[in-house]
């Protein structure tokens, strides 16, 4: 008997896989998904298969001049539309004429003085307050905090290396000697609990298959060698919950 064809995987399915390929960050694929998914229900349902620049010229004008979305706004709904019909349904957008674009006023950032800074963040618990130290005096995003590795942080060097940040890059930074104690402190704590506590979920989106290499089950840790302390993470919930 002929085998029944197996259905075309999800549109959800299809993007997930080719993100993940393509090592984009869980945020980009969140992102994407949520635009491609506005684009279809604002036509009703129709698949992106039967639509195309007209479609998307449409739905781009439409957020300008009806949703007054910011210019980032609309640029972050054409990239994810772009990359949808580029990777996933092979079908490449040519020049996309008549969108309406939003405008991208001009002002001035808002920037805290160090004395505000200072005093703001000394009003946040802990473990808040050494995340938005690392944030202020390293210039970390949140996502960069929160994933910070024990390996990640050398002292001698006064630096601090940033892995798979914002396009799947590594850099490095500077380590603020004020903050020394206190991260001292929690990785001597967090060593501590992850010797006691193996198995235990991650609070936070870990990139690739590092939460399947750090958090073994704990059968599988007593089963394996000792895992060096450096493949820890300081990971803020967790101590927030300690």
């Amino acid at each position: 008997m002929p085998q029944t064809p197996k259905p075309a995987p999800k549109l959800r399915d299809q993007l997930h896989a080719i993100i993940r390929t393509k090592h984009y960050s869980l945020r980009t694929e969140k992102t994407y998904w949520y635009w491609i998914r506005y684009f279809i229900r604002f036509h009703r349902l129709r698949h992106p298969r039967d639509m195309a620049e007209a479609e998307v010229a449409q739905f781009l004008t439409w957020l300008a001049t009806h949703k007054n979305v910011a210019a980032a706004t609309q640029n972050q709904a054409l990239n994810a539309l772009v990359f949808l019909y580029k990777h996933i349904l092979q079908q490449p957008l040519q020049h996309i004429d008549g969108i309406a674009r939003a405008k991208k006023p001009r002002k001035l950032p808002v920037v805290l003085s160090h004395a505000e800074a200072i005093s703001v963040i000394g009003q946040l618990p802990h473990p808040h307050r050494l995340i938005a130290s690392l944030m202020y005096g390293a210039g970390l995003r949140v996502s960069e905090a929160c994933r910070l590795r024990i390996k990640d942080v050398d002292f001698n060097l006064h630096r601090l290396v940033i892995r798979s940040s914002k396009g799947g890059k590594d850099r490095t930074t500077l380590l603020p000697q004020t903050l020394f104690t206190e991260l001292e402190e929690l990785i001597a704590q967090r060593t501590h609990q992850h010797a006691s506590q193996s198995g235990m979920p991650a609070p936070v989106t870990l990139p690739y298959a590092l939460a399947d290499s750090v958090f073994l089950h704990p059968q599988i840790r007593r089963a394996s060698k000792p895992q060096h302390p450096c493949r820890n993470l300081l990971r803020c919930g967790c101590v927030a919950a300690a």
